[in-house]
């Protein structure tokens, strides 16, 4: 009698008795794959307990200083290739005057990676502004005797900013970028469409 209340119950109920065995199912995989993570992690030794509650015993400890502020580079990194010279030294640097050095490091330096492309080819625009960390540089062309905002802007990350190009007006283009905020222009660079 037990036996066919109990599977009368199953018929009643089969979506009830599908879950039940599902969760059972998920519990004993659970816990194989809990067990075998927790063996890998003492075969890699990620739970050494032991080294945590003492400080001593000679074993290897992690220890982290406090954050403190660092003052950021002069100018840009540059990795030099082989055969390159390194820039001038400290001492060399030291002849060249105040002003000179103020332009130097405030300048926006711009150069193109081409100098004659072909109608809507892309012309890479790649610089350097050194005190210009988060600036957003829009990029000019000359055009009717002035100069008039291209559709593109880039950010400088890093003192460098990196973007391209296109355009098909054929002939020379003269393009440059020039600082949101500040309206400092870079240098400008010709690039010929054919």
């Amino acid at each position: 009698m037990a036996d066919r209340l109990e599977d009368q119950g199953r018929r009643e109920h089969p979506v009830a008795y599908g879950l039940l065995a599902l969760v059972g199912v998920g519990v004993v995989v659970g816990l194989v794959l809990g067990l075998a993570a927790l063996g890998g992690a003492r075969v890699l030794g990620v739970d050494d307990a032991e080294q945590t509650g003492s400080g001593g015993g000679g074993e290897a400890t992690m220890y982290l200083p406090k954050p403190e502020k660092t003052k950021p580079a002069d100018g840009p990194s540059v990795t030099l290739a082989p055969g390159e010279e390194a820039p001038p030294s400290a001492e060399d640097s030291a002849t060249e005057s105040e002003t000179t050095k103020k332009k130097k490091t405030k300048a926006i330096s711009l150069q193109a990676g081409q100098t004659e492309v072909a109608a809507m080819e892309q012309i890479d625009l790649t610089g350097v502004y050194p005190s210009g960390e988060g600036a957003i540089l829009q990029v000019q062309r000359f055009e009717n005797g002035s100069w008039q905002d291209f559709p593109v802007t880039v950010s400088v990350g890093d003192q460098t900013f990196s973007t391209y190009v296109q355009t098909s007006q054929a002939g020379v283009n003269r393009f440059r970028v020039v600082d949101t905020d500040t309206g400092k222009p870079s240098n400008e660079v010709r690039v010929r469409i054919g």
